[in-house]
């Protein structure tokens, strides 16, 4: 873990997306963070210790879905399905599945394992998922105030964890979206889907994976500062309540976020997700409080 010396920042931009505003003074407390995302084998051992057996992997309650087709009250979870060409973006059904099988040891679905994923994020995990994995580590997610704040990685105002610029000097910082999305991805930086923890630079307090790879569970309701209606969902599938009370705000954008579509790979940027979701592109780290 690495020691986050609190102190007043500026949090959220007016320069964005409108969910982000406005640009405010906040106060960061200390605390210690998880160096980069949990890992699949992080996520195993937890397992193993507990017998826990997470929401995708258990069948759905008829009762809370009672329009849901039957067929879909099975063990699943989302998974992105890339389209095979141009798609409408106002419809992420258009890209996003709910696969039977797919779950944190099968992340693309019932064929698939964790073979060579290791040191990948983990994903498919809840918000519940994620805050029994934190107790159990003796740990706890961390709030939007707090993990906004180490991802800036003490740059003040910066549009992304390393400064102002994409790519400098042509070099991929982070896991995104290269291409046009959902349909086209060159993969230049090296990855379709995620990427080993530390596969791209530390920012300045020496965290990893703070922007791209996986959107990351915090423990701050959903919600945006008054009068300014909350946007909506880009890259993560739209939740079934319109209620943003009802939504997590996770952060840090995933592989699937393309600055032509989702540019969401910025500390600032935030999104919410229901607490019963899992999905193939968000994950969570963990923070331990003095």
């Amino acid at each position: 873990m690495v020691w986050i010396g609190g102190r007043d920042f500026t949090m959220g931009s007016d320069v964005f997306y409108r969910e982000e505003r406005p640009a405010r003074r906040v106060t960061a407390p200390d605390f210690w963070m998880d160096v980069h995302p949990v890992t699949n084998e992080q996520f195993r051992a937890f397992v193993d210790a507990t017998g826990y057996r997470t929401l995708a992997e258990r069948a759905p309650d008829p009762a809370l879905y009672p329009d849901a087709d039957p067929e879909l009250l099975v063990p699943g979870s989302l998974v992105f399905t890339q389209p095979a060409a141009p798609v409408p973006l106002r419809d992420h059904r258009l890209w996003w599945a709910y696969v039977p099988g797919a779950s944190w040891r099968h992340p693309q679905g019932p064929d698939s394992d964790l073979a060579g994923l290791e040191d990948h994020p983990v994903v498919h995990v809840s918000f519940d998922d994620a805050s029994a994995y934190a107790a159990w580590a003796g740990k706890s997610l961390p709030t939007e105030i707090e993990w906004e704040f180490a991802a800036r990685g003490g740059l003040e105002g910066a549009a992304y964890p390393w400064g102002d610029e994409f790519a400098p000097d042509g070099r991929h910082m982070a896991n995104t979206w290269q291409g046009e999305f959902p349909w086209q991805n060159s993969a230049a930086d090296g990855y379709e889907r995620t990427s080993p923890v530390k596969s791209f630079p530390a920012n300045g307090y020496g965290l990893f994976d703070v922007a791209g790879n996986v959107w990351e569970w915090t423990t701050t309701p959903y919600g945006s500062p008054p009068g300014v209606a909350p946007a909506k969902s880009c890259c993560i599938p739209a939740s079934a309540s319109s209620d943003p009370a009802a939504r997590l705000v996770v952060k840090g954008g995933s592989h699937l976020c393309a600055p032509s579509y989702c540019l969401r790979f910025r500390p600032a940027a935030r999104q919410g997700q229901t607490l019963d979701t899992s999905t193939s592109h968000i994950g969570f780290r963990c923070i331990l409080r003095p």
